[in-house]
Formats: C-alpha cells, sequence, structure tokens
C-alpha cells in the first residue's frame, strides 16, 4: 500500500512537473508573438510617417525624383512583407532608402529649415529608435524561447507538442549596419 502511494504521489509530481513545463513553453511563444506585435505596431507608424515626409519634400526636391521613388517602393515592399525573415529584409532595403533621402535632403537647406519636415524628421528619428529597441526585445524572448525548447528536459515536452523555433529578426544585408557617409564638402 505505501510503494502504491509513493508511485502514485511520483506520478502526480510528473504530471504537475509536465504541466508546469507545457505551460511555460506557451507563455514563452506567447511572449515572442506580443514582442513581434510591438515591431508590428512600431514599423505601421514607420509606414504612415513616410508618405507625410515624402510629400513634404517633393516641393522642394524636383531634381531627386528616383530618390523620392525608391523609399515609396521600399515602403510598399515593407508593408507587404510576411514572414518575420521577409520583413527583415524589406525592413532593411526601407532604412536603406530613408539613408539616401536623408543624404539627399542635406543639398536642400529651405526642405531642412521646413517646420514640417523637422517634426516629421524627429518623428522618425524617434520611431526608428522605438524599432530598434523593439527589434532587441524581439530577439531576446526569441533567444530565450528557443533556448528553452531546445535545452532537456523541456525539449522533450517541445517536442511532444510540437513546438517550432521562431526566427530572429535580423538585417539581411551588411550594408545596412554601416552608417552613411554624410560629406558636406562643396563640390
Amino acid at each position: 500500500m505505501a510503494v502504491l502511494l509513493v508511485l502514485l504521489g511520483i506520478i502526480v509530481l510528473i504530471v504537475i512537473w509536465l504541466v508546469g513545463m507545457y505551460n511555460s513553453l506557451v507563455g514563452l511563444r506567447n511572449q515572442v508573438k506580443n514582442a513581434w506585435a510591438q515591431i508590428d505596431v512600431q514599423l505601421k507608424r514607420r509606414h504612415d510617417l513616410i508618405p507625410n515626409l515624402v510629400e513634404t519634400a517633393k516641393g522642394y526636391m524636383q531634381h531627386e525624383r528616383g530618390t523620392l521613388e525608391s523609399v515609396t517602393d521600399a515602403r510598399s515592399k515593407a508593408m507587404g512583407a510576411d514572414s518575420v525573415g521577409d520583413k527583415a529584409k524589406a525592413e532593411g532595403e526601407l532604412s536603406g532608402a530613408i539613408s539616401r533621402f536623408m543624404l539627399v535632403v542635406e543639398n536642400y537647406p529651405d526642405l531642412k529649415a521646413n517646420q514640417n519636415f523637422l517634426a516629421l524628421q524627429e518623428e522618425l528619428t524617434s520611431t526608428e529608435n522605438k524599432i530598434a529597441f523593439s527589434r532587441q526585445a524581439y530577439n531576446d524572448q526569441v533567444l530565450f524561447y528557443n533556448n528553452k525548447i531546445q535545452m532537456f528536459p523541456s525539449s522533450i515536452i517541445a517536442g511532444m507538442f510540437n513546438f517550432q523555433q521562431s526566427d530572429f529578426f535580423e538585417l539581411e544585408d551588411k550594408g545596412d549596419r554601416e552608417a552613411p557617409k554624410v560629406d558636406f564638402s562643396q563640390k
């Protein structure tokens, strides 16, 4: 009888452990989803700001049509991307287009002094900082979650219930990691 009670106690503890481990994995998976949602919010804000910035600049930058179009095209691609990898690649291209756009703006002192443009530029800078922070938070959550589903003994539960690894939000192109060069010399 005592052996049966001990066995029953061990089984109950194992079941409690399994349920706790499963709930922990579900919680981590939901934290990853939440972190991605935070990035998505900031990317939407960025996508909403860009047309206003481009429209404000259009009147001043008649000769820079290609630059303006590249920003608009990159924004459209970024808004249409679905997976984490596709979105990271498209957002990297958009970041590059915005950097080139900001470099061209340096040639237009009237535009740089325009209050609407300055306000939009400040909003975009603030949004870029929030995106960077959100990416960091997302990648931290993905790291913790992926570690949990790969490490023993939680990997057993993760395998039993088909928990899948999440992708990191990484820059695709090494060129996106380099700061653009600004040249103020007169030509």
